[in-house]
C-alpha cells in the first residue's frame, strides 16, 4: 500500500468512526463518511468493499490487556482497573465511540460484546482458578469496566467524573479483585 493509499484509508476510517459514533450503523451513510473524509463515495467502497466491512474495520479495537499471569494475584484488580482507566482516558477515543454507539445500535453492541469476549476472557481465564466460573467472573469484570466508562466519560456522572484516577482505582479495584479471585456468593 502506498503512502497516499494509507493516508486515504486512515481518513476514511477516522470519518467512519465519527459517523458511526454519531449516527450508529443504520444512520451512518457511505456518502456522509465520504463527505467527512473529503473523497468520492466510490472510494469508500473501493477501500472497504461495503458499509458493513467498513464498520468492522472502524470498530476493530485492541484492548491491549496486559499479561496478568506475571502480576501478583493480590494486585490483579488494581492492575486491571488502572489499565482500563488508562485505556478509557487515552487520546484514542475509538473505544468510547464504540461504547457510545453500542447504546443505540445492536451491531455496535454485538461488536463490543465480541471484542470483550475475544480479548478479556482469555486474559482473565489465565488468572481465574475456578474454571466453571470463568465466564461469570469475566462478565462481572466487564460490568465494572464498561460501567466505569459509561458513568465517567459518557454520562459524566458526579462524583465519578471528577474523581482522580488514583481514587477510582483505589475504590473500584477491591470489587474487581473479588470478582477475579474472591467468592462470588
Amino acid at each position: 500500500m502506498t503512502d497516499k493509499s494509507a493516508r486515504t484509508r486512515a481518513r476514511i476510517l477516522a470519518a467512519a468512526r465519527t459517523e458511526f459514533a454519531e449516527h450508529g450503523f443504520r444512520g451512518a451513510t457511505v456518502r456522509a463518511i465520504a463527505r467527512e473524509a473529503r473523497i468520492d463515495p466510490s472510494m469508500v467502497i473501493r477501500y472497504f468493499g461495503s458499509k458493513s466491512e467498513l464498520f468492522e474495520a472502524a470498530s476493530e479495537i485492541d484492548l491491549r490487556i496486559p499479561d496478568l499471569t506475571s502480576v501478583p494475584r493480590s494486585r490483579l484488580g488494581e492492575v486491571l482497573v488502572q489499565h482500563f482507566m488508562t485505556r478509557w482516558e487515552s487520546e484514542d477515543d475509538s473505544l468510547l465511540l464504540l461504547l457510545r454507539s453500542s447504546t443505540v445500535d445492536e451491531r455496535a453492541a454485538e461488536r463490543l460484546r465480541s471484542m470483550f469476549q475475544r480479548q478479556l476472557a482469555p486474559a482473565l481465564s489465565a488468572v481465574i482458578d475456578e474454571v466453571d466460573e470463568v465466564q461469570a467472573r469475566v462478565g462481572l469484570v466487564a460490568t465494572q469496566m464498561l460501567g466505569l466508562a459509561l458513568t465517567r466519560h459518557l454520562l459524566r456522572l458526579p462524583p465519578v467524573a471528577s474523581m482522580s484516577t488514583e481514587q477510582v482505582v483505589a475504590r473500584l479495584a477491591p470489587t474487581v479483585q473479588r470478582y477475579l479471585r474472591g467468592p462470588l456468593r
